[in-house]
């Protein structure tokens, strides 16, 4: 973060100043009334700004959220002990610091102001049903070679993880890429009023969440938010492959780019293979010439992933060889997104437990059967949450193309994936096992009978199923 003293904190967020500053005595302290009175000056913010007290570095500001079951007030003064300049507060604190009537609200004034002050940051942000994070990892590595990027691991893609990234950034940086979720229509709108995207990416309009928006005309109506925040001279980054994103080129002020398999794209891929890993290969072909691709990503949905990554990276300036070069040697940085380790007797775990969605999940599911030909393969498949009234349906889907890929054995996590194992019963021609269990250590317990050398195991469910923990169970194992 740039440095600002606690004082312009408080302009910026509308908040008051309270409690005593940092003294700084101009020459020694003493009771000579000849002797000047100590200079006195406001803290001044150097740091990072954080929200887990344990977290704090010398100079950073402590934002007291308050949340359901823990308190950030209740840790100011050790976040004040161990070095912070300040604390962003709804009440007085012992110590500096800056009252604010609510500390998420202030917390998104500040990254707008301290943006604002960094008009030399190119903005590119990521929307979509999925693939967002890895997209963003993607832009991310990819710009790194161009200039100082901020793009942080994992999904800080909401009204308190975007500003804390935007915070991250300084006179430094060239680049700020930013994820940006949505869990009804007017998110995005406040997160671009945050943040107003230079270029604004869209990946797809999917059924995630499609219980909270009612319907994917709603997430398509909050999705295209992206694009109507995009100023004239930016660029609108849409996926030729998706009617409902290609639609969005009418709301926008900007130059739209298409990226997708489609033709007409205007980057596109071009001879695309998978090896035996099921890593992408492809021509990546733009309007300024064409160069090869090596993905070290896992699954051909990696592809219009990497494809969205390079048509951001063009709009900020990037020339088509060197975008090429980066995305080839750009690596997986989020966890529990397609993780592919091997045990020490060759089992092949694929941790991809961090969330899903019925579009994911059937992808998860390709690249297991890519990954295990010739050998024995295993679903450990979780609740896809926040599908509305469609859960059931959905979740009886996936498990017909589970039963449909032929695979050996489908583990069915918890009672709100059910309908999986009744839709894996639909398929006839199947062979294989369906277990359901109740919770995570049954899952575990039913793999340890059954995995033997060289199997292959996907693991996937929404965060609320917690699923990594089945995939870190069975590579502790590590083959005993």
């Amino acid at each position: 973060m740039i440095p600002l003293p606690l004082s312009t904190i408080a302009e910026i967020t509308g908040g008051i100043r309270h409690g005593p500053p940092d003294p700084v005595a101009d020459g020694p302290v003493t009771d000579d009334p000849v002797v000047d009175d100590p200079v006195v000056e406001d803290p001044v913010v150097t740091g990072p700004v954080v929200i887990d007290s344990r977290a704090v570095e010398p100079g950073a500001l402590f934002a007291a959220l308050k949340g359901e079951r823990v308190d950030g007030h209740a840790f100011a003064a050790g976040a004040l002990a161990a070095g912070a300049a300040g604390v962003l507060a709804q009440h007085p604190v012992d110590g500096p610091c800056v009252v604010v009537d609510d500390v998420q609200e202030a917390l998104g004034r500040l990254a707008r102001a301290v943006l604002e002050r960094l008009p030399d940051v190119t903005v590119v942000a990521v929307t979509g049903s999925a693939g967002k994070t890895s997209t963003k990892d993607l832009i991310g590595q990819v710009l790194s070679g161009a200039g100082p990027t901020v793009h942080p691991p994992g999904s800080f893609n909401n009204e308190i993880g975007l500003p804390l990234t935007v915070l991250r950034a300084d006179a430094a940086t060239r680049h700020l890429v930013l994820e940006m979720g949505a869990r009804g229509i007017g998110h995005i709108a406040y997160l671009t009023g945050i943040a107003r995207p230079d270029v604004g990416v869209v990946l797809n309009v999917g059924t995630a969440h499609v219980g909270e928006f009612g319907g994917r005309e709603n997430i398509a109506l909050a999705k295209g938010e992206m694009v109507e925040a995009v100023p004239p001279g930016g660029t609108a980054v849409l996926n030729a492959d998706d009617p409902l994103v290609s639609a969005m080129a009418s709301r926008t002020q900007g130059e739209v780019v298409t990226f997708g398999r489609s033709p007409g794209a205007a980057v596109r891929a071009a001879d695309e293979t998978l090896d035996e890993q099921g890593r992408a290969r492809f021509t990546l072909v733009t309007p300024e010439g064409a160069a090869p691709v090596a993905l070290r990503l896992h699954g051909s949905h990696a592809v219009p992933n990497a494809l969205a990554a390079a048509a951001a990276a063009r709009a900020a300036g990037l020339a088509t060889g060197a975008i090429a070069e980066a995305l080839s040697a750009a690596v997986p940085v989020s966890r529990w997104r397609m993780e592919v380790t091997e045990r020490a007797d060759g089992v092949t775990v694929v941790n991809d437990a961090y969330n899903a969605n019925p579009d994911s999940t059937r992808a998860a599911i390709d690249v297991l059967v890519h990954l295990a030909r010739g050998r024995r393969a295993y679903a450990v498949l979780g609740e896809m949450a926040e599908l509305g009234d469609s859960s059931m349906a959905e979740h009886a889907r996936i498990g017909q193309h589970v039963a449909r890929s032929g695979i050996a054995g489908f583990v069915v996590v918890g009672a709100n994936a059910a309908a999986m194992a009744e839709g894996a019963g639909q398929v006839a021609s199947w062979t294989g096992e369906c277990v359901q269990v109740d919770d995570v250590g049954a899952a575990v317990t039913v793999l340890r009978e059954r995995l033997a050398p060289r199997d292959v195991v996907l693991v996937k469910g929404s965060r609320v199923a917690g699923l990594e923990r089945v995939a870190e169970a069975i590579l502790a194992e590590d083959g005993r």
